[in-house]
């Protein structure tokens, strides 16, 4: 038997009617939700939504003015809080805002306000309702302008920057000025600027420190340098010589204020240190040196010598002596170096000895002389004694003189000078073409000799002058003209040239007996030459007797004091052989002799004085024909 079944109808339709209700309601409800919000909504048009605050300030239903207003009011102290900055004994306060630190209120007003007033109305609805229900809490922001911070610091650097100060000196007058320098420092703005940013968001006041750069001041050797500056100028510095004989000389002074001119103070700056490097330029003085040197230097004296043809040796005449020139330049480093010494400030000149080049230990065989290879004499018959004595002196000045290969002999230079203090007597002279009275009459028969020797040794002759016209002297013995030598100090002289590879020494014999002088050159024969006689042309006759008058003649008397003498063209040819035969030079030497009258003195008034020549107007006119 079945159960009985409820009947379904009635409840479904419980259950519907129910459901329909309750959707109903809802709708209802929504709807009155919806127009509650829509009439909040229209009531926020301008005003902040309730349930919203920033930071502890609740800013319902305020216009974005007054909310900026409330939250400047409440947190804007935070702008004033102050700071200090300490550097040293220095310190500087700034409040947060001079620092960068602002509360935005405005833009934390317009943060609340924006929630509920969205573009979307279902949006801003939703929003309202949620901070109407269960509250919305912006958080408090403040803004830090990392600009004004370093304006603020940039302003600090002025005052706290220091450029660094690395050590130096000067020289004031005679003082030297030291200085030891200082540190450099500057502030690190961007080392400094998180410090304040930290502190400046984090609003409580106090001390923000400061990041500072140091570049210290770089060291040296300053105190040396001074003290060396101090030295060089402490005292004079005095310098002594000696003249060549040994006298001493009055010393010379170099006081402090010419030393201090001739300092130089350079600085070398490596990346850590500074050196001064001191110096001193004594160069300025280096032409007051040269100016006093002659007067205290020497030549050499080479010992004069002669060659022993039995022992084919040399033997010394004269002992060899050393000379001395002034070394400027060693001398000026031995004034530099004691400009920095405290204690000797002495200094003596320096001398280089110069030693001769012959002496007493020469050899003929060192020095390539093995034979005689050259002579010539001439004669000096007649001769007055003045004349005499004048041949002697000059002719014993050029015994044992060498002469090197490639070395040119100068007459001049080794006669010396031809003075009465040398011992020279008066004699007749040439002079212009005629012949007058002058100190050393004679001694160019003597440069004739010695030029005659050098001819026939086939020596380069380089400088020979002829006389006015033709000398009876060097004509005698059948010498023949055109080979005399003649000299006048100091711009007429007698030079040849050693062209052989071996020295050759100059002996010298003066022989009174004969009425001769002679030279020998001595070497090693390197060529031998033929002397060709003279070619003699183009004679002109001498002019008429030229008479003059002479105060301390009587009438009737006369004095001959010059000689007549043809003039002419003379030509003489040399050849040069080699050793094995063959001609190797043939050259010439040529002369032009003017004709000279014979002249006399004759008391005044004598017939054959030129008409109106009654008195004498030769009175220098020498009483010896020396050439």
């Amino acid at each position: 038997m079945s159960a009985p079944r409820l009947s379904r109808g009635p409840l479904l339709v419980r259950l519907l009617r129910a459901a329909i209700l309750t959707l109903i309601g809802l709708t209802a409800l929504a709807l009155l939700l919806a127009a509650g919000l829509a009439a909040v909504q229209w009531g926020l048009t301008d005003r902040i939504a309730p349930g919203i605050r920033v930071g502890d300030v609740a800013l319902d239903g305020m216009t974005r003015a007054q909310a900026s207003a409330a939250l400047s009011k409440r947190y804007g102290a935070a702008e004033a809080v102050l700071y200090t900055f300490q550097h040293g004994e220095r310190s500087w306060t700034a409040q947060a805002l001079e620092l960068g630190l602002r509360l935005p209120a405005e833009q934390l007003a317009e943060q609340a306000f924006r929630i509920g007033h969205a573009d979307d109305a279902w949006q801003s609805r939703q929003e309202i309702a949620r901070a109407w229900l269960d509250g919305i809490d912006l958080p408090l922001r403040f803004v830090f302008d990392e600009a004004v911070a370093q304006q603020y610091l940039a302003g600090l650097a002025e005052e706290i920057n220091r450029e660094r100060q690395d050590v130096s000196l000067r020289i004031e007058g005679l003082q030297v000025i030291t200085d030891n320098g200082e540190s450099g420092q500057w502030l690190d703005i961007a080392g400094t600027l998180p410090h304040v940013r930290e502190a400046a968001l984090a609003r409580q006041g106090g001390t923000i420190p400061l990041v500072l750069q140091v570049s210290p001041s770089r060291a040296g050797n300053v105190s040396e340098a001074a003290r060396r500056i101090q030295v060089a100028l402490s005292a004079p510095l005095t310098l002594f010589g000696t003249r060549a004989n040994g006298e001493s000389l009055p010393p010379w002074l170099i006081s402090p204020e010419q030393i201090h001119a001739a300092l130089s103070v350079r600085l070398d700056a490596a990346d850590d240190e500074m050196r001064f490097a001191v110096q001193v330029d004594l160069s300025a003085f280096r032409p007051f040196l040269k100016s006093i040197a002659p007067s205290l230097e020497s030549a050499p004296v080479d010992s004069r010598l002669d060659f022993d043809p039995a022992t084919r040796q040399l033997r010394a005449l004269t002992p060899a002596s050393s000379g001395r020139i002034l070394d400027v330049d060693a001398t000026l480093r031995r004034l530099e170096a004691a400009v920095f010494s405290p204690d000797n400030r002495r200094v003596d000149m320096v001398f280089v000895p110069l030693p001769p080049r012959y002496h007493e230990a020469s050899s003929a065989d060192e020095l390539g002389i093995s034979e005689l290879v050259a002579e010539a004499t001439t004669y000096y018959w007649g001769s007055l004694q003045n004349r005499r004595d004048n041949i002697g002196l000059g002719t014993s000045k050029l015994h044992g003189i060498i002469i090197a290969p490639g070395e040119e002999f100068s007459f001049n230079q080794h006669l010396g000078e031809i003075t009465a203090a040398a011992g020279y007597l008066e004699g007749s002279v040439i002079l212009g073409g005629a012949t007058v009275t002058g100190i050393g009459g004679g001694i160019c028969q003597v440069s004739t000799t010695l030029y005659r020797a050098a001819f026939s040794g086939g020596y380069a002759i380089t400088e020979r002058h002829s006389h006015g016209y033709r000398v009876g002297y060097y004509e005698y013995a059948d010498a023949g003209p055109g080979l005399d030598a003649a000299i006048w100090q100091p711009t007429v002289d007698l030079r040849f040239r050693n062209n052989s590879p071996y020295h050759l020494l100059i002996e010298s014999s003066f022989l009174p007996a004969n009425d001769a002088l002679q030279f020998r050159i001595y070497s090693t024969r390197h060529w031998s030459t033929r002397i060709e006689p003279p070619i003699i042309e183009n004679i002109v006759p001498p002019p008429p007797d030229l008479y003059i008058a002479a105060d301390d003649l009587q009438p009737g008397q006369s004095r001959q004091i010059d000689w007549s003498v043809p003039g002419a063209d003379v030509l003489v040819y040399r050849n040069i052989y080699a050793a094995a035969g063959a001609l190797v030079e043939r050259d010439s030497v040529f002369t032009r002799y003017q004709a000279w009258q014979a002249v006399y003195e004759v008391a005044a008034g004598d017939p054959r004085l030129p008409e109106g020549d009654t008195e004498s107007d030769e009175a220098d006119a020498a009483e010896d024909r020396r050439e």
